[in-house]
């Protein structure tokens, strides 16, 4: 059995719950991102790393990005229905071109509630609901309506039953 380890960057804490269920279902050892030294990555056979999406981004990536791990398997955490979402242009700014496709990624859906945003998020949040509302409604994305309709709420999409793809494909790497 190989080891492996789930690694998790969170502000608001979504991302840290699908974390702990990933690593409660692989017998995983569970690391908040800040805590693990780049050198640490080798020493596991699996690198399971979640970050929430933030401006564009995958918080906290640059750990797994910039390091070699044997086998790296990313999950990002959103509002938007990974159903509908193209990740693919977060995904090609975070990684280079070797890294992703050596990289299994999964999208799963978060939450937000707006009473526990800091001053900054609330901030790029109003901002971006204000780009949202100014396309036409036809061209919204479902970024853009999920923004929209949960702007200033509090939300919450989360499923433990969304975790199964990505821990039956780890373990199917781990044979």
């Amino acid at each position: 059995m190989s080891k492996i380890a789930v690694i998790y960057k969170s502000h608001y804490g979504t991302t840290k719950q699908y974390a702990e269920w990933i690593a409660e279902a692989l017998g995983a050892s569970l690391m908040e991102a800040s805590a693990v030294k780049p050198q640490q990555l080798m020493d596991y056979d699996v690198v399971v790393y979640g970050g929430g999406l933030y401006a564009g981004g995958i918080l906290g990536a640059k750990l797994v990005a910039k390091h070699p791990c044997k086998q790296l398997v990313v999950f990002t955490v959103g509002l938007a229905d990974p159903g509908t979402t193209d990740y693919a242009s977060i995904l090609s700014r975070t990684f280079s071109p070797e890294k992703l496709v050596q990289t299994k990624a999964f999208h799963l859906r978060g939450g937000v509630d707006y009473s526990k945003l800091g001053f900054i998020h609330k901030t790029l949040m109003a901002m971006v609901k204000k780009a949202a509302e100014k396309k036409p409604e036809a061209e919204r994305t479902s970024e853009d309506s999920a923004i929209i309709e949960t702007y200033g709420g509090k939300v919450d999409f989360m499923s433990k039953a969304a975790i199964a793809p990505l821990v039956e494909y780890v373990k199917s790497i781990d044979k």
